[in-house]
């Protein structure tokens, strides 16, 4: 079988799922060939995995100050150029397209009438999953941004039956405490940040955004996007502060770290995740950065006594290896059956749970 496969490369997240997903699809007797879109290729690093993958411009959202800017948002996105790439893809080689929310790939497989799969934490955002911050109109881009013949969706909790648990790409690691605080806030203004971080001495912080200069600012080590560094860093912490996307909040929960995150303004997204989050229990909400709501949650973390997840990445490689025709709603319910095991609820459930907690 030959897929080709799609990934919005805007966040890091979604590469993440990706490099899961790739080294458990090469266990399998399949071609899978890469296309990445949404960030310039020379700001792509780590890349070895995916081999000779294609890249194109793609779509994605400007941002400032832990804003969307729609205006920038609108004069950056080359929309002729988005459409000449999608009419000018090739998809005769392939037997089926996967899209982790990329356009390109998305848009050719429905022009083309090729079988298009959707897997990703977008495709979860159905009737019963929360959603707060969107318009009717965002709420529609978000449907046609990368529409799918068959979306699977990813989230913290089954809310409908093609619901998934995450896919973590974490390495083998048992994690442990060095005392300092991770902090990946790349939406904001990375100075901002460090000057606030020093606001608080008696405590260590690690802050990491794309394209800081490493360096140490009194109580706050900088540095640079990366992949191992930043998983080591990870374990090792005692709690994270980050940004509301999915993927680092899935692996914090993996590994038991508390988590104190900030949705980015205007992002229907990640405003729904903080409204989840505090609906499951699983984390502490911030709506503006601030050195209080800092000092508050680290006086009464969320610590959750939290199991862990499935092998998601492996179960997919193996539906899809066989031909991506078995059923979803099977695959679900293997999937969960962990975590919806009476004697292993996840902490917070049901869905109004006492640690609701915003600061």
């Amino acid at each position: 079988m030959n897929i080709l496969y799609g990934v919005q490369a805007t966040g890091q997240g979604h590469i993440s799922r990706a490099r899961a997903i790739a080294t458990e699809l090469a266990e399998h007797d399949v071609s899978v060939n890469w296309l990445f879109s949404g960030r310039s290729r020379d700001k792509l690093f780590d890349m070895d995995l995916f081999a000779n993958f294609q890249h194109r411009q793609g779509l994605s959202f400007a941002h400032s100050n832990g804003r969307i800017d729609y205006l920038a948002t609108l004069r950056e996105n080359k929309l002729l150029q988005f459409l000449r790439d999608v009419r000018q893809l090739d998809l005769s080689p392939y037997d089926l397209v996967v899209t982790d929310y990329e356009p390109v790939t998305a848009w050719a497989a429905r022009l083309a009438g090729i079988r298009c799969i959707g897997i990703g934490h977008q495709y979860a955002f159905g009737q019963q999953t929360p959603v707060t911050g969107g318009s009717w109109w965002s709420q529609l881009i978000m449907r046609q941004f990368a529409p799918v013949d068959l979306p699977l969706g990813l989230h913290w909790h089954p809310y409908a039956a093609n619901v998934m648990p995450p896919v973590l790409d974490l390495p083998a690691l048992t994690p442990w405490d060095r005392g300092h605080i991770l902090v990946y806030l790349p939406f904001e203004n990375q100075d901002t940040v460090t000057k606030l971080l020093q606001a608080l001495p008696s405590r260590r912080f690690i802050q990491y955004a794309n394209g800081l200069t490493p360096g140490i600012l009194g109580n706050v080590v900088r540095r640079p996007a990366s992949i191992n560094g930043f998983k080591v860093d990870l374990a090792s912490c005692n709690s994270v502060i980050c940004n509301s996307g999915f993927e680092l909040i899935s692996e914090c929960l993996q590994w038991g770290k508390p988590i104190l995150t900030k949705p980015l303004a205007g992002q229907m997204e990640q405003e729904s995740n903080a409204l989840a989050l505090r609906q499951l229990g699983y984390a502490t909400v911030m709506l503006t950065l601030s050195t209080r709501a800092i000092e508050e949650w680290q006086a009464t973390p969320v610590r959750l006594p939290f199991d862990g997840f499935s092998n998601v990445a492996a179960a997919l490689a193996q539906w899809l290896a066989a031909g991506a025709t078995g059923s979803v709603t099977e695959l679900g319910r293997q999937l969960w059956q962990r975590e919806t095991d009476q004697s292993k609820l996840p902490p917070g459930s049901p869905i109004d749970s006492p640690r609701v907690k915003v600061v």
